[in-house]
Order: C-alpha cells, then structure tokens, then sequence
C-alpha cells in the first residue's frame, strides 16, 4: 500500500508543485484568513462565492469544449 491508496491520505491531492499553482494557493489561504478574522458570517460567504463561481466556470467551460473554444491543453 503506497501513498494516496487510502482514503483521507492528502499524498494524492498534492500532485501540482508549481510556483504557479505555489503562489495561487497562497493567495486563496491567505484570503480565507483574512475572511476568517471577520468572522463566521464572512468566511461562508467567501465559501458560498466561491462555490457559485466554480460551478458556473465549470459549465462555461464545458459550452466552450463543446464548440472547440477551450483554452486547455487536451
């Protein structure tokens, strides 16, 4: 049993070592600190943004593959 074969193991989740993908994550967690001193309220806000964010540039994007207009690398 290696790395990541266990569920809860934070190995398989930890592929992209970047600086970009470094620096992104910094500035998320730095923003969720920030949310997190205001309080409760603000950081389930920022979560809940978040959240609607995600699931609307997942759907956008899916429209844009179906058409060819996808900017990832595939």
């Amino acid at each position: 049993m290696g790395p990541g074969d266990r569920a809860g193991d934070f190995g398989a989740l930890t592929r992209r070592k970047s600086l970009r993908s470094q620096l992104y994550r910094g500035a998320r967690d730095l923003g969720n600190l920030e949310a997190a001193k205001q309080g409760p309220t603000s950081l389930g806000k920022r979560y809940a943004r978040r959240a609607a964010y995600r699931k609307t540039n997942t759907g956008l994007a899916g429209v844009l593959r179906a058409f060819g207009l996808s900017g990832k690398r595939r």
